[in-house]
């Protein structure tokens, strides 16, 4: 198994400006990373690190000891953030950083059924406590239900073909592991599409990935509880892996910077106009150097994007 390598980790540290006394959160802690190298630049500040994947938390224990005098990991979801700092005092941070999406080791683990590289129970959860998984979605959910699955959350154009394929498998019994549902995929694509470079089935797994761990509703909730938190002059990183996520984040991105709309016939002086409460820090995406692309596949489709709080409101 490789290591875990963080995307754009000097990149991303170096946008959130650390300040050596302040308060920083990592929404996604994952192997500990980002987090490693924002701790080895705090002297008296303090960050805390959320996941809700016990693995990741043991091994970011193991591998951040160093600075456990600064770190304090919480297990949980960023969705609530608010409420997991809440015990600890706090209600305001310098930086918040969330690289999204499922970390190279749980893509990695086949027992963790993430992947349709590997043959194993089907099962994509990252809080491995949570009842829903993805034999669950995939064996219980109707046509319609995978199908509407399917197209929103993967943009599979073939989302009705390959749900009702699942329907029909199922009349034989149980889809239990990645390889069979694999080959119903295929079984349900025409051979135009099975021609195209890539997996056919990547889209269908990313679509069952972010059903069964509620990964945008997350992301809307975490984003939020996020810029509340931002301190001014407080800066918010987010790396995204695929459009969903990137939309999202650069919509409201593009709306907390905007200066709120003024009628332009009413006679307003410019001193007097309200001004946007964030500025941008990226003003466009920022993606992985030539280098990073070359040692790390999961870069290719990450996008940092970074904002900075200029004051309450």
């Amino acid at each position: 198994m490789m290591e875990h390598q963080s995307v754009m980790l000097h990149e991303t540290i170096d946008l959130l400006n650390v300040k050596p006394d302040g308060i920083y959160i990592d929404g996604t802690l994952g192997r500990g990373g980002h987090s490693g190298l924002l701790a080895s630049k705090l002297e008296h500040g303090h960050l805390y690190g959320i996941d809700q994947d016990d693995q990741a938390l043991a091994e970011s224990a193991e591998r951040l000891k160093e600075y456990s005098d600064r770190i304090t990991l919480i297990k949980g979801n960023f969705r609530e953030m608010k409420a997991l700092l809440e015990p600890y005092g706090i209600h305001e941070a310098d930086g918040i950083m969330m690289d999204l999406g499922v970390s190279s080791p749980q893509f990695d683990d086949p027992a963790r059924g993430f992947s349709y590289r590997f043959d194993s129970r089907l099962d994509m959860r990252m809080d491995q406590t949570q009842k829903l998984d993805a034999w669950t979605v995939v064996n219980t959910y109707s046509a319609k239900e995978l199908s509407d699955i399917f197209f929103r959350y993967g943009e599979e154009r073939n989302a009705g073909r390959i749900a009702n394929a699942i329907v029909k498998a199922r009349e034989n019994g149980p889809v239990d592991t990645t390889f069979q549902l694999n080959d119903i995929i295929r079984s349900a694509l025409p051979d135009k599409v099975l021609r195209k470079k890539g997996h056919p089935a990547k889209q269908t797994y990313q679509a069952l990935r972010i059903e069964v761990n509620d990964e945008l509703s997350s992301l809307r909730s975490g984003l939020q509880d996020a810029v509340d938190m931002l301190a001014p002059s407080g800066r918010l990183a987010v790396i995204t892996f695929h459009s969903l996520e990137d939309r999202m984040v650069k919509s409201l991105f593009r709306e907390l910077t905007s200066a709120p709309f003024v009628e332009p016939k009413i006679p307003v002086k410019a001193s007097q106009m309200e001004q946007a409460s964030f500025t941008a820090v990226t003003r466009k995406a920022v993606t992985a150097s030539e280098e990073e692309l070359n040692v790390n596949h999961r870069s290719h489709s990450a996008k940092l994007r970074v904002i900075e709080r200029n004051k309450k409101g």
